[in-house]
């Protein structure tokens, strides 16, 4: 008998006039202009990225604070000929407390284990500050 991963569902409504609604309720995305599908995927992967880091943290008892920064260039991709991320960064400034003896493999996890950057096909390029100290 083979086991399944597990699946994690999600749904979003957009109205007539652009609104956007998530199935868990909250407050919608209104249609403006400053928002567009391209901000919001990006700040669903600086949220994403975010999330996945305070999963792992807090497994081993470290609590996280801090935000994140992400930029991207949408171009015509030279494999397909279609319009589509070309480049994305994004940077990230947190504080973990208690410090990690290995923040390099609390952030590595975090990278690999947010799916939205797990989906793209332009993979992200990541700049950590942990603690007040730029990663290399």
């Amino acid at each position: 008998m083979s086991i399944r991963a597990r699946s994690f569902s999600f749904a979003v409504s957009v109205s007539r006039d652009g609104e956007a609604t998530s199935e868990r309720g909250g407050s919608p995305i209104p249609a403006e202009d400053a928002w567009t599908p391209e901000h919001l995927l990006l700040a669903g992967l600086a949220r994403c990225t975010l999330t996945s880091l305070r999963f792992h943290a807090r497994r081993d008892g470290i609590e996280v604070s801090g935000g994140a920064d992400a930029s991207g260039e949408v171009a015509v991709r030279d494999s397909d000929g279609r319009f589509a991320f070309i480049r994305i960064e994004v940077e990230l400034d947190v504080t973990l407390d208690p410090a990690p003896t290995s923040v390099r493999e609390l952030i590595a996890k975090a990278e690999r284990d947010c799916f939205v950057g797990a989906s793209l096909t332009a993979k992200p390029d990541y700049r950590w500050t942990v603690n007040g100290e730029e990663l290399g």
